[in-house]
């Protein structure tokens, strides 16, 4: 099959001010490029949490991307917020929304820097809310380097899907763009890659086709096993649109 799976991308949000006079959405050229040079079609999804399923009907795969703010503490059972949790109540109201009825119907998600962190708290996980508080002798997951290259290595956990899809490479060089972090992965997730001073820096959950979430921007192909990443997920993308054609009609209408 030559058609391209249709891969939808969260878009960021910004109120009136600065580039417009009016609220505006943004997402950078990279993002999108990464998933049409890997053989998928990309789309962005505006921010209509009643439109996720209606949007879902037409994709083969779901990429959450990331963006300067931060989960909502309550949404993973905390009463408390630290200082520095900047909320977009409007972007994570949908993101949420389209993120588990993407999981609800098996597609293919890749949850990037905050993307995984939403992942994490969509499964059930718990999230960290200020590394330099929490984790002693912490990196500078804020990297004071431009984020085309790398500001630290993960070590990936073998046998995981991360280990497959990046060749059975044991380390990547990272960027790194984030002031919290995963503190549990959720039910039934696996951590899948850690930085040196033990934050998690990926997870998955075997129980979905392509259940994937990274820490850092693949998007910058930093590693030369960034563009696997994917690569791996538009595969499994068509993948199941393949499946869905071969299909008995009576099983897809069902």
């Amino acid at each position: 099959m030559n058609a391209r799976p249709v891969i939808g991308l969260t878009l960021d949000a910004e109120e009136a001010g600065g580039w417009s006079k009016l609220p505006w959405y943004a997402i950078r050229q990279n993002y999108l490029s990464a998933v049409a040079e890997a053989g998928g079609l990309p789309v962005a999804l505006p921010h209509l949490p009643e439109l996720a399923e209606s949007y879902l009907d037409g994709l083969d795969g779901l990429v959450v991307t990331g963006g300067a703010f931060d989960v909502d503490p309550a949404l993973y059972g905390s009463a408390d917020r630290h200082p520095t949790v900047t909320l977009k109540g409007m972007r994570t109201e949908f993101e949420l929304a389209i993120l588990r009825g993407a999981l609800a119907r098996d597609l293919p998600v890749l949850g990037i820097c905050g993307g995984e962190q939403l992942l994490a708290v969509a499964l059930g996980g718990t999230l960290i809310q200020h590394i330099p508080d929490t984790v002693p002798d912490a990196l500078p997951h804020e990297q004071p380097e431009p984020r085309t290259i790398p500001g630290h290595s993960v070590s990936v956990v073998p046998g995981t899907l991360l280990s497959r899809v990046v060749g059975g490479a044991a380390t990547l060089a990272v960027n790194s763009s984030h002031h919290q972090a995963v503190e549990t992965a959720g039910t039934g997730a696996v951590v899948s890659g850690t930085a040196p001073d033990g934050v998690i820096e990926a997870i998955e959950h075997p129980g979905y086709r392509f259940c994937l979430g990274v820490q850092w921007h693949p998007e910058y192909a930093v590693d030369p096993h960034d563009p696997d990443i994917f690569t791996a997920f538009v595969a499994a993308a068509r993948r199941r649109v393949s499946e869905r054609e071969m299909a008995p009609r009576d099983a897809v209408e069902a």
